[in-house]
């Protein structure tokens, strides 16, 4: 995986100074990676030139990216780039839609980088609510989506199965939120793109899935668009190809999602404008958001607790049962907590923090269990509801106690002394 970006926070997002139409640098770059498409190449761009004079505000520019084309590819966009000031044309030897893209998004001096394919079936109204976000400042990037609420597709089942599939294999193996990653409609501020696409290492077709997916992880802010998308039936996609190569993506991205082998913590926190991480008075950064990602992993680490409580309580004494239960729920607690409360990733100090957390567990276990040998002598035989009951408070009690320690102790907040450390090397 690339890892080669620099240190250091994105810019605040702001609304992009525009200049007036005829300015000498555009606002807008759509991109059109084609590979032998000499056929629908001069209507495509005629089409997309025709309606961006006609509704967008702003100066804009259509590339072209030749994908190493063999026909008459090469021929058809250079006469276009010589009767249309708007149209440029790039030719790139080797094939790959991914190195397209970047190719011209590396070098394009637009703020706002788009593309599109080459057949238009999404329907060009979409496009200025696709990138206006941008534009304003108030999303990093941007998607159409055949899946979102609004959306009208009209496409076979063959290629709708195929679709759904792979979206739910995202949302169930990158935990990916966004709803549609295979349409080709997409933009993405210029500043984002300068620091996500060294991170980015596929060419091919699972390029802008994998940008999607470190965009997420990372925190930036992803504005999906319901479009109107007709399927080409005349499409030279190979899907069984593509699948595949798209497998292998989802399986090396996750990978290194799970080793902590991506810095995605060079790109946090995105912007320095989230209103979560703003200093409030009496109010640690950061706190809002940790105490809901930790009472969420709370509220499932009871239930496993309690689940793990009865089944344990079948076979050993109360005592035995708590213990053993809350054992496996305090490392899984910390865990869970580690990466998604805490934002820790990667395998450093994993072993330390699990030590801190069992340390943790053993105030717990200390809590419940007296808990439990008070109600025993209080009662003398109480009923396993009464037990629940009282488990059910005292684990309320140190899950409190649990917060302060983990906060306070276990994970600690190091960005301020990275920032200084930072500073201290410039």
């Amino acid at each position: 995986m690339r890892t080669d970006t620099s240190v250091g926070a994105l810019p605040a997002r702001e609304h992009l100074p525009v200049g007036m139409a005829g300015a000498p640098v555009p606002v807008l770059d759509v991109v059109i990676p084609v590979y032998n498409e000499e056929k629908d190449l001069e209507a495509c761009v005629l089409r997309l030139r025709e309606h961006l004079a006609r509704t967008f505000p702003y100066p804009f520019r259509i590339t072209v990216a030749d994908n190493a084309s063999t026909d008459r590819t090469p021929d058809v966009a250079a006469r276009l780039g010589r009767v249309m000031p708007e149209v440029v044309v790039v030719r790139l030897e080797q094939k790959g839609r991914g190195r397209a893209l970047r190719a011209v998004w590396e070098r394009s001096d637009a703020p706002v980088l788009a593309y599109m394919d080459v057949d238009l079936s999404t329907d060009l109204k979409a496009l200025l609510p696709l990138v206006a976000p941008l534009i304003s400042g108030h999303s990093d990037l941007a998607i159409g989506s055949r899946l979102a609420g609004g959306s009208r597709v009209v496409r076979g089942p063959k290629r709708e199965f195929i679709s759904r599939t792979y979206n739910l294999i995202l949302r169930s193996s990158l935990a990916a939120r966004f709803s549609d990653a295979q349409c080709g409609f997409k933009a993405i501020r210029a500043d984002v793109a300068e620091r996500l696409l060294p991170m980015v290492e596929d060419t091919g077709w699972f390029f802008d899935t994998e940008m999607l997916v470190l965009a997420e992880r990372a925190g930036l802010r992803i504005h999906e668009v319901p479009v109107d998308w007709v399927d080409d039936p005349d499409s030279t996609v190979h899907i069984v190809r593509t699948a595949v190569d798209d497998l292998r993506g989802v399986w090396r991205v996750g990978r290194a999602l799970a080793v902590g082998a991506l810095p995605l913590d060079r790109l946090a926190p995105p912007f320095g404008d989230d209103p979560r991480d703003r200093s409030i008075s009496g109010v640690p950064g950061g706190l809002a958001r940790q105490l809901v990602g930790f009472c969420v992993v709370g509220a499932l680490s009871t239930l496993l607790y309690l689940g793990l409580y009865s089944a344990f309580r079948m076979g050993v004494g109360s005592q035995s049962a708590n213990a053993l239960a809350l054992l496996v729920s305090a490392v899984a607690n910390t865990a869970a907590n580690r990466r998604l409360t805490f934002g820790v990733r990667g395998r450093d100090r994993a072993v330390r923090h699990q030590a801190q957390g069992l340390v943790v567990f053993g105030i717990g276990l200390a809590l419940t269990s007296g808990s439990l040998a008070a109600l025993d002598v209080a009662v003398g035989a109480p009923s396993h509801g009464t037990e629940l009951a009282v488990l059910v408070a005292a684990n309320l009690a140190a899950t409190v106690l649990r917060f302060l320690l983990f906060r306070a102790w276990v994970f600690p907040d190091r960005r301020a002394d990275r920032i200084t450390e930072t500073k201290a090397g410039r």
